[in-house]
């Protein structure tokens, strides 16, 4: 019920205006998003690669209305794959198609999508398509496989929370394409999506042992250390080894397992969201754990002060 209102209040254009515009808030959401500029993006992936792992940049936004607003978002990205390599930083990037004007015409959107896998290309980096609520699950898929069909250096994301996703992800291994799994943070109806946890977490699993003996490489994207675990446990089973694939966490969130994972010589890449648009990222995050919205009532009751507060002031 909590993780339904918060999503809902994701929506709230009263409650996006209060949270971005008090400062407490905003300083605490650096806790999830780095930073609004792509500088202070590129320093966190930096970091991340100090300490042993990749990083995935994420330029923040969905649902543009305008073509002028998915021509700066693709500008954003295309940037944003010039400074990664100019600064020889090792990550790549994530996208909304929302955000590069998918509701403006499938055509206009795969244009936008193709300037930055080609410049993606040329440097020899890679583009994640993320995916979206259930509404844009099908054009998502038949964007991603036609741009699948002109490059190699693109992926996308499946949801094992919907009940479709098995079906999606041997579509998608029959192209060989790179797949990130993640449980799903959406609000979807019982009728296309598992409703209990447990449901949830079993299709995890059954999907990871789909995607890890493929033989193309693949992401796992969870903090749950049992699914984590159970990974582990199947890569072993199945002798794969750790340069097979890769585990994937959101900045902010289970840094202390990151870090133990890199230390037992597992592959960890970092998602990091940068830009101005944080207010339903932010939400997600605190709708998909209990304890990163203890993490942020507490500190908005006692104002607390994070550190680089400047990056989102």
């Amino acid at each position: 019920m909590l993780r339904a209102l918060l999503l809902a209040l994701a929506k709230s254009s009263l409650l996006r205006r209060w949270i971005t515009s008090n400062g407490a808030t905003r300083r605490m959401a650096r806790r999830f998003v780095p930073g609004e500029e792509l500088v202070a993006a590129i320093d966190a992936a930096r970091a991340c690669n100090k300490a042993g792992m990749t990083a995935s940049l994420d330029h923040l936004g969905e649902n543009v209305v305008s073509r002028e607003d998915a021509e700066r978002a693709r500008i954003s990205y295309t940037d944003a794959l010039d400074k990664i390599a100019a600064e020889g930083v090792d990550t790549n990037v994530s996208l909304k198609l929302t955000h590069l004007g998918l509701d403006l015409g499938e055509e206009f959107c795969a244009e936008q999508l193709r300037i930055v896998t080609r410049r993606a290309e040329d440097f020899g980096n890679f583009v994640r398509v993320d995916m979206e609520g259930s509404a844009y699950t099908d054009v998502t898929l038949r964007m991603v496989k036609q741009a699948r069909a002109e490059s190699a250096a693109l992926g996308t994301v499946i949801q094992a929370y919907l009940y479709r996703s098995e079906d999606d992800i041997r579509g998608l291994l029959d192209i060989g394409c790179r797949i990130r799994l993640v449980k799903g943070a959406y609000k979807e109806s019982p009728r296309i999506a598992f409703r209990r946890k447990k449901d949830a977490d079993a299709n995890f699993i059954k999907l990871m042992k789909l995607l890890l003996p493929s033989g193309t490489y693949h992401a796992l994207a969870t903090h749950d250390p049992k699914m984590i675990e159970a990974a582990i446990r199947f890569a072993a089973e199945q002798n794969i080894t750790k340069d097979k694939f890769e585990f994937q966490m959101l900045y902010g969130i289970r840094t202390d397992l990151q870090n133990r994972l890199v230390k037992q010589g597992y592959r960890v890449r970092v998602y990091i969201p940068f830009g101005k648009d944080w207010f339903p990222y932010l939400m997600r995050r605190l709708a998909e754990r209990p304890a990163n919205l203890v993490f942020f009532a507490k500190n908005f009751l006692r104002g607390a002060a994070l550190p680089n507060e400047k990056n989102l002031e």
